[in-house]
């Protein structure tokens, strides 16, 4: 139930340890820019982790279904989470939100 996050300059200890919360971790992805980390579980949830802030904010991710896998799109603005169940088979499509002032449209 956990994913260990190393760092191959220093294979001595591990830089994060996560926690998932049914069984063990199915799927890891990067976005292309290293900045996020998805980690899906056999099912029920995905968690999506700051990676250029060490791990310690995350996302979680809970419906209903068995997971076949995570994708991040090239330009990192979607992550897709493949469903794999009889009745609730899906691909679910997540966008980023931004949060965009008045003055950032300039």
């Amino acid at each position: 139930k956990t994913c260990r996050i190393w760092d191959a300059r220093n294979l001595s200890k591990s830089v994060a340890v996560l926690k998932g919360n049914l069984g063990a971790i199915r799927s890891i992805r990067f976005t292309s820019d290293g900045r996020y980390m998805a980690m899906a579980e056999p099912a029920d949830f995905v968690h999506v982790y700051d990676a250029k802030q060490g791990f310690e904010k995350e996302q979680q991710i809970d419906f209903f279904g068995e997971v076949s896998g995570v994708s991040f799109s090239p330009d990192t603005e979607s992550l897709f989470i493949g469903v794999w169940d009889r009745t609730y088979g899906s691909l679910l499509q997540f966008n980023r939100r931004r949060n965009y002032m008045y003055l950032d449209y300039l």
